[in-house]
């Protein structure tokens, strides 16, 4: 449904919060920010993870994770493979949308093909499956085209839609956020999912409030009746709004004021390592350069270029400037908490800018050349002045870097794929939905294959044969140790060809009421079932 631009009154929401014949006085508000919005309501329109994350409020998959991360079921009651590439899920029954439809097969079925439409950024997780084949209402049948131990993982993330709903408001094709406001686009500024909250309004950029869904299915622990979000961009104007009592959350908050916030009344910081990798990419596709003093060619399919490049950058100087320490350089595009990770080949590329000189000057840019470098500035820990910071250690090199820093909407616009991958060189972060190392490979490292829905977010395109052929076997192989020799083996291809320049893992940084109860799960993402509060 859709609600009117003004905000409803706080009484009200207090009322329609607490539900029929509860008690007022009971219902409990969480307020909360984040240094950015979610992009748009549509599941589907953004593979974004705090667009995601608070969505899976709303909306729900055939499983979920917990606040430990382990994979619980969801819509679907039970799965188990009938083939190595043919799964049965057991659908639950007596679950209904926000609007009262029920939860059914045709329900699931309509979410996968229009996962598959052209305005969606989940093509790839809806790409591991080949069909889908309704038994009866509540049981359906799976079938991927090569074999995928992950898939159950990766479907956390297939958040289903009401096909009525979506057909009677002609939302049956995903919408990316810059279609917002279009005839087909419903899906971006409404919701109706089956999940333990429901959307009650909604100002981009301003502030979105949910009440509680009285007809959930499930029984979360959380005692939140209405949840409250403001995305407040500047990190002091969040600290300021905690430590003021205005909201009982905030993230991320900047990593030099985790000891403020554990010495001050009634706050406290809660940190420790996320599941995401923070990198630079570079166009290694495009015969020119988009944006770049360099006519003719492209300085970055050079690989001696691309190991000018790392071996420009400090990682450490950045852990301690610009981290405060808390930050883990990184030779991988994984995290340790990901399966398939191997410590062994977690080295970074040596800091030896001189031997960057010497490499550039081989190449044949022995002054240098200049590029621009697209970079959010409200998206990952410190982002933009990491970004800086890599100019800084460029320019002493000889690379003149023009920084394009913008908020996450303009960002994510110009450089994925619906802006046509416009970057040349770029910071992005990435934790894989699935926790595992299959879903960096076949989002991040795979050549581009749109006809494959593969390699999506590669936006420099760096391709290698053998590595798509390597992807493939880690996909679908179940024996640990053969698995691994794969996984190492495209890692020793992709760290000797500089295809990316990992960074780090960033922090989990937030800041929280004393009282309030939260999971900080590792992969960032805030789940309201698991908040309670005082």
């Amino acid at each position: 449904m859709r609600f009117p631009r003004p905000l409803i009154t706080g009484a009200l929401l207090l009322a329609m919060a607490a539900g029929p014949g509860a008690d007022p006085t009971a219902a409990k508000t969480f307020r909360f920010a984040f240094q950015g919005d979610a992009q748009s309501l549509d599941p589907h329109g953004l593979n974004e993870t705090f667009t995601l994350g608070m969505l899976g409020n709303v909306y729900e998959g055939l499983a979920r994770y917990d606040g430990n991360l382990k994979l619980v079921p969801a819509l679907a009651t039970s799965w188990k493979t009938l083939s190595p590439t043919k799964w049965r899920f057991e659908l639950r029954k007596g679950v209904k949308f926000h609007n009262g439809n029920m939860f059914n097969a045709d329900d699931v079925i309509f979410t996968w093909k229009r996962m598959l439409s052209e305005g969606s950024d989940q093509k790839a997780r809806a790409g591991l499956i080949s069909k889908i084949t309704k038994i009866d209402d509540y049981t359906i049948e799976v079938e991927t085209p090569a074999p995928t131990p992950t898939l159950v993982r990766e479907m956390v993330w297939m958040y289903i839609m009401d096909k009525e709903w979506s057909e009677a408001h002609n939302a049956t094709k995903a919408a990316s956020p810059a279609d917002a406001g279009r005839e087909h686009a419903y899906a971006t500024t409404n919701a109706n999912g089956t999940g333990p909250f429901i959307v009650v309004s909604r100002q981009p950029d301003v502030k979105t409030v949910m009440k509680r869904f009285d007809g959930y299915w499930g029984n979360p622990k959380t005692n939140v009746t209405e949840v409250i979000f403001t995305p407040i961009k500047q990190a002091a104007t969040r600290v300021a709004a905690l430590l003021s009592g205005q909201i009982d959350l905030a993230y991320p908050v900047p990593v030099q004021d985790w000891n403020r916030l554990n010495n001050a009344p009634g706050v406290k910081a809660l940190t420790g390592p996320e599941a995401r990798t923070i990198f630079l990419g570079m166009d290694q596709f495009r015969d020119e350069l988009l944006h770049s003093s360099v006519k003719g060619k492209n300085p970055f399919k050079d690989v001696r270029v691309r190991k000018a490049f790392a071996h420009a950058i400090d990682l450490n100087a950045i852990k301690r400037a610009i981290m405060r320490g808390a930050a883990w350089p990184s030779g991988l595009m994984w995290a340790p908490q990901i399966a398939g990770y191997n410590p062994k080949y977690n080295k970074p590329y040596k800091y030896d800018p001189e031997l960057s000189k010497k490499l550039l000057k081989e190449a044949g840019y022995p002054d240098g050349f200049t590029v621009t470098m697209d970079c959010p500035n409200n998206r990952y820990v410190n982002d933009e002045k990491i970004c800086q910071a890599v100019a800084a250690m460029l320019a002493k090199v000889g690379v003149k870097v023009d920084l394009l820093a913008q908020p996450k909407s303009k960002y994510f616009a110009k450089v994925l794929a619906q802006g046509g991958y416009n970057t040349s060189f770029y910071l992005l972060g990435w934790t894989p939905g699935s926790i595992d190392v299959h879903n960096v490979f076949m989002n991040l490292i795979v050549c581009q294959n749109k006809e494959k829905k593969r390699g999506q977010f590669n936006l420099g395109n760096y391709c290698n044969k053998r590595v798509d052929e390597l992807a493939d076997l880690i996909g679908g192989e179940t024996d640990p140790a053969k698995r691994q020799a794969y996984i190492d083996e495209a890692t020793e291809i992709l760290q000797k060809e500089v295809g990316y320049l990992p960074i780090h893992q960033q922090p989990l940084s937030w800041g929280v009421r004393e009282g309030v109860s939260v999971a900080q799960r590792p992969d960032n993402v805030l789940d309201y079932r698991n908040v309670v509060m005082p």
